[in-house]
């Protein structure tokens, strides 16, 4: 192996390499993840068995991602009052049993459209107030220097499941029905829950928090924080628009598969993994940066919309898979980039609620966004939903850099960060 290979490794890795609590975090996470792919396929695919319609795909997307927009921006204020770990733990466990109750109705026979609905729902309730409890955690485990690192691992760890999840969850449903993969997503909790409890508290970073903050007082205070910040406006306000009109693949990927393609249960984990193995080379990449910018989350974002127009007429399964992959590279550079210049720019009793703020961002809206992309696909098939994206992605970007560059002045703060 070169110097030059070894010292990439070693960048590429770094978080990994020096804090003993992340890495355990991180192996946990690496079986749990898989199972919650596996979950998120066999949810969409099951909807399908059930109605086969798009719209009530986009209806399971509207029922997972509404408690973010409901619940999420109070979740960051709860993860600035109380213990990161305690949190997510707490979270996790009622996870779990979403899981076995989603397992019960799917193995008795007893699953319909309003019960999966509601399941669905209650798990979206977990992942709302999870998310900002586990980034403050991994904030806590590697501190300010390795933050940009160990968020790009994330995304790596996140899209490494996603291609391992989902191409097993092909093969059991085809060879056993969706039951069994919310069964083996159960149990997968365990590591997770497990490294949780395996952290050593003397070795996470401090953080300054306030017991005391109101819901409503100090979401105003984070709100006035983002406006005081131009860059970290613009990013916001980027990741609204794209995420919620773009990156709606729960509704796209299964509806490309069965009705654009026609690949079944099997291509659709294939199509689901080849889009994660691309989103897990992103990570990669990324983390091989030394620090977040503005640059790099505008190329992710202008990739993926050129790829998702690409995407937009074809009809072959393998060059649909090749672009998957494009659009994964691309939408792991903007997402990565875009949580680390969120969360560089946040003061520590505000972090909780900035992540909370991105990640209504990047989710909160996905509800409409999931109902939108499937009245699309069903007006025009997933050609005028990719189509749709696409543009999206392009103007929005467009249009924020340069606004961006107009505002900025030589020497200034913004200037620096880019």
């Amino acid at each position: 192996m070169s110097t030059l290979s070894l010292a990439l490794r070693a960048r590429t890795f770094r978080s990994l390499g020096e804090h003993r609590n992340y890495r355990i975090f991180f192996t946990g996470q690496l079986v749990s993840l898989a199972g919650s792919w596996m979950q998120n396929v066999a949810l969409a695919w099951l909807v399908l068995e059930l109605s086969g319609s798009p719209l009530a795909v986009g209806a399971l997307v509207f029922c997972r991602f509404v408690p973010f927009t409901v619940f999420g921006l109070a979740a960051g204020v709860l993860a600035d009052r109380i213990d990161s770990r305690r949190l997510v733990m707490a979270t996790q466990g009622a996870a779990l049993l979403v899981s076995i109750a989603l397992a019960v109705v799917t193995l008795t026979g007893t699953a319909t459209l309003p019960v999966v609905y509601v399941l669905a729902a209650l798990g979206g309730v977990t992942l709302a107030f999870d998310a900002p409890g586990r980034q403050s955690l991994t904030y806590q485990m590697v501190g300010p220097r390795e933050l940009p690192n160990a968020i790009a691992l994330n995304a790596g760890l996140f899209n490494g499941a996603r291609v391992i999840g989902p191409a097993i969850a092909g093969i059991v449903i085809a060879a056993f029905g969706t039951g069994v993969c919310f069964v083996l997503n159960a149990f997968s909790f365990l590591a997770v829950l497990a490294a949780l409890a395996s952290l050593r508290q003397d070795e996470l970073h401090f953080v300054e928090r306030d017991a005391s903050t109101r819901v409503v007082e100090g979401l105003r205070h984070a709100l006035a924080f983002v406006r005081r910040d131009p860059q970290l406006r613009a990013v916001l306000t980027v990741v609204t628009i794209v995420s919620t009109v773009g990156f709606n693949f729960h509704v796209l990927v299964p509806l490309l598969a069965a009705d654009t393609l026609e690949v079944g249960p099997e291509g659709f984990g294939l199509l689901s993994a080849i889009f994660g193995l691309g989103a897990l080379v992103g990570a990669l990449v990324t983390a091989t940066f030394r620090r977040a910018s503005w640059r790099l989350f505008a190329t992710g974002a202008t990739g993926f919309g050129v790829l998702a127009l690409a995407l937009a007429p074809v009809s072959n399964a393998v060059l649909a898979g090749a672009l998957l992959f494009g659009l994964g590279v691309s939408f792991t550079l903007f997402a990565a980039n875009a949580n680390a210049l969120v969360q560089l720019a946040a003061p520590d009793h505000l972090r909780g609620r900035l992540i909370a703020l991105y990640l209504f961002a990047f989710v909160g809206l996905a509800p409409a966004g999931g109902l939108l992309t499937g009245w699309l696909a069903d007006l025009g098939g997933t050609s005028l939903a990719f189509a749709v994206a696409g543009t999206t992605s392009l103007v929005t970007i467009a249009v924020a850099s340069i606004r961006r560059a107009r505002a900025q002045t030589p020497g200034s703060a913004a200037l620096s960060r880019s």
